[in-house]
C-alpha cells in the first residue's frame, strides 16, 4: 500500500514522501480499514517537525482521523463485518491507503454521511461539545461569541452553538471566510481586522449587538489581545472558555474585571476530560457521533487532496487558507460535496 512516510524530524514538511509499504494482517482485536478520507490537523504538521507533545516512533505516517471501509477483521472482533462503512481514530497512521486499528476506536457510519465529513468531526466537535456543554453550560437564547470562527474548531463551535439554541456572533480575519460562517448559521459576523482598536475594537460591536450586555459565553482559541478585549465585552456572570493560544501569546486575566462582573475563566482540554473520566469521555464521543449520524451537526470540508498531494493539504492548513477542514483522500475516493 501507499503511505506518506516521515523518516526524519524536520521543520520542512516537504521532507515526507509517499512510499510503498507492507501492512500486516490485523491483530485479533483489530480491524483493517481501507481509508477513503483522512482529516488534516495541526498535530500532523507538528509531529513531522518534532514539536508535538506525543512523538511517534520513526518512521511513521501522520493522520489521526479517518473513514473508510473494513476489509479484514481480527479473530476476536465482534460487531463489525467486512464491507462496513466506518469512522475511526488513531494517534498516527491515517495518511495511508490502509490501516489496522483497535475495534474500540471504530464506529459504524451510515450511508447518508460522506467519508469526507465523517473524517472531520471527531476532534473539532468533541472540543466544542466539552467547551460549550460541559465546561461552559451554554443555555438556549444565550449569546455565544466565537473567536477564530473560520477554523475547524471555531466553525464546529458555531454549528454546535446554534444546535444548542444560542445566538451566535462569530469573528474572523477575512470577509470571504466569514461569509461562509454566516451562510452556515452564525447570526452575526465581525471582521476584527476592520474594527478600529482606538474606538474599542470588536468589543464595541459585540456590545451593540447585545444591547450593551455583552456575550454570555465566549469561545476563545486565540488568546492574546483577543482575550483582553473579550473580558471587556462579556455579560455579568459570563464564561470565557480558553481553548488555546493560536495568537502565540498567553494573556493575563485582569482579576478586577473577573470580580466586578462575577465572570468565570474556564480552561478546556477535551482529551484530558476523557483521560481523567473515561466514562464521561465515552459519553461525549457517543453524543457527538449521534449528532453527526442524525444530521444535527454538519462538518464543513473546504478542500480535498489525493494522498500524493498530502503535503499541499498540510501547507494549505499551515498557511491559514482552510475554512473548516481539509481532507486527504485515497483509493479513488472523491468527495462530491466539494467543488
Amino acid at each position: 500500500m501507499r503511505s506518506l512516510i516521515c523518516r526524519k524530524i524536520s521543520e520542512d514538511i516537504t521532507s515526507v514522501e509517499i512510499e510503498e509499504i507492507e501492512l500486516p494482517e490485523p491483530e485479533p482485536n483489530e480491524v483493517q480499514i481501507k481509508i477513503m478520507a483522512c482529516a488534516v490537523n495541526f498535530p500532523d504538521i507538528l509531529m513531522i517537525q518534532g514539536k508535538y507533545q506525543f512523538k511517534p516512533p520513526l518512521p511513521f505516517a501522520p493522520g489521526g482521523e479517518f473513514s473508510g471501509e473494513i476489509v479484514a477483521i481480527g479473530s476476536q472482533v465482534s460487531g463489525f463485518s467486512t464491507g462496513d462503512r466506518v469512522v475511526a481514530g488513531a494517534r498516527y497512521g491515517g495518511f495511508s491507503e490502509y490501516i489496522n486499528v483497535d475495534e474500540n476506536s471504530v464506529r459504524t457510519l451510515p450511508k447518508a454521511i460522506s467519508f469526507a465529513k465523517a473524517a472531520c468531526y471527531s476532534t473539532t466537535y468533541l472540543t466544542a461539545l466539552v467547551a460549550l456543554k460541559i465546561r461552559g453550560n451554554l443555555q438556549p437564547n444565550e449569546t455565544l461569541l466565537v473567536h477564530g470562527a473560520t477554523g475547524g474548531v471555531g466553525l464546529a463551535a458555531v454549528d454546535l452553538g446554534k444546535y444548542m439554541g444560542a445566538k451566535v456572533i462569530a469573528t474572523g480575519g477575512t470577509d470571504e471566510k466569514l461569509a461562509i460562517v454566516k451562510a452556515r448559521g452564525a447570526d452575526h459576523i465581525i471582521n476584527y481586522t476592520q474594527q478600529d482598536a482606538s474606538l474599542g475594537g470588536f468589543k464595541e460591536k459585540v456590545k451593540e449587538l447585545t444591547n450593551g450586555r455583552g456575550a454570555d459565553v465566549i469561545f476563545d482559541p486565540v488568546g492574546g489581545t483577543v482575550f483582553d478585549e473579550s473580558i471587556r465585552c462579556i455579560n455579568w456572570n459570563g464564561r470565557i472558555l480558553t481553548i488555546g493560544f493560536t495568537s502565540g501569546v498567553w494573556p493575563k486575566a485582569p482579576v478586577n474585571h473577573i470580580l466586578i462582573k462575577q465572570i468565570s475563566v474556564i480552561g478546556v482540554r477535551a482529551g484530558e476530560i476523557g483521560r481523567r473520566n473515561p466514562e464521561l469521555g465515552r459519553q461525549n464521543g457517543a453524543e457527538i457521533h449521534q449528532l453527526l449520524t442524525e444530521g444535527s451537526i454538519d462538518p464543513h470540508v473546504c478542500a480535498s487532496f489525493p494522498i500524493e498531494d498530502a503535503v499541499k493539504a498540510m501547507q494549505m492548513l499551515q498557511n491559514r487558507k482552510v475554512v473548516g477542514k481539509v481532507v486527504i483522500t485515497a483509493n479513488g475516493y472523491s468527495p462530491q460535496e466539494i467543488t
